[in-house]
Parts: C-alpha cells; sequence; structure tokens
C-alpha cells in the first residue's frame, strides 16, 4: 500500500472564522495553530503546508488566567544597542490585543520558512467584524 503525500497542487483549503470570546489566550493559539498547520487533516504532511485559513474575532475579549496580566510581559528588541522593550500583558490586551493572538500562534508554528508561509494564512480582528465574507468562512466552535 502507498503511503499518501500531499504537494502544493493537491491541497484544498478552508476559511474558518473562531470567535475568541470567554477562550483562554494559549488554548485558543494551540488549537488554531494546529488548523493552520494542517493537523485536523487526515492528508497531514509535515513537510507541506496543508493548512486552512483562519480569522480569529473579538481577540479583545479573550482572557489570561490566574495573574498573568500582571505578571507575564511581552518582550521585543528594537534592533539597536540597549533595545530591549517589554509590555505587561495586562496593557498588551487592552491596546493590542490583535497582536496578543497573533504573536501567541506565530510561536507555536514552525520556526522556519514553512512557519512563516502558515502564518500568512491567519487573519486577527480585535472586534465582531471582518472583512473577508467573501470567502465564506465557516464558524469553528473550538470549545
Amino acid at each position: 500500500m502507498k503511503t499518501y503525500m500531499a504537494n502544493a497542487q493537491t491541497v484544498e483549503r478552508k476559511w474558518y472564522v473562531v470567535d475568541g470570546a470567554g477562550i483562554p489566550l494559549g488554548r485558543l493559539a494551540s488549537k488554531v495553530a494546529a488548523i493552520l498547520r494542517g493537523k485536523n487533516k487526515p492528508t497531514f504532511t509535515p513537510n507541506v503546508d496543508t493548512g486552512d485559513y483562519v480569522i480569529v474575532i473579538n481577540t479583545d475579549k479573550v482572557v489570561l488566567t490566574g495573574k498573568k496580566l500582571e505578571d507575564k510581559f511581552y518582550r521585543y528588541h528594537t534592533g539597536y544597542i540597549g533595545g530591549l522593550k517589554e509590555t505587561s500583558y495586562g496593557k498588551l490586551m487592552a491596546e493590542k490585543s490583535d497582536l496578543a493572538v497573533y504573536e501567541a500562534v506565530r510561536g507555536m508554528l514552525p520556526k522556519n520558512s514553512l512557519g512563516r508561509q502558515m502564518i500568512k494564512k491567519l487573519k486577527v480582528f480585535k472586534g465582531a467584524e471582518h472583512n473577508h465574507a467573501a470567502q465564506q468562512p465557516e464558524e469553528l466552535k473550538l470549545f
């Protein structure tokens, strides 16, 4: 019996909408990363991007458990000497909750060119509206 190996021509992609209201950030990110990778499909191939497009809405209503709003920090480097910047997740979720979700999902994808290709299929929006209605996305219930 032959082993099925997907390639770029045989991949069929769908669009999904995920509502992040009331879902913990890490749980949301791990489910979305699995869909972006294509692990929910029987045609999953590790070296091919077989994943689907995911639209995440209501990121301003995503929750963090415990004391993570005060104790956890988002850190990045500007590229200059001494350019390490940090922001508490409380401030980040209030101002840029879409960035928090985006970075959480990006951290769960492969750290190579395949992961950079997968993250382009993620669309993140703060509110309940998105501009991808033409793709006719399906509602996806994670929990």
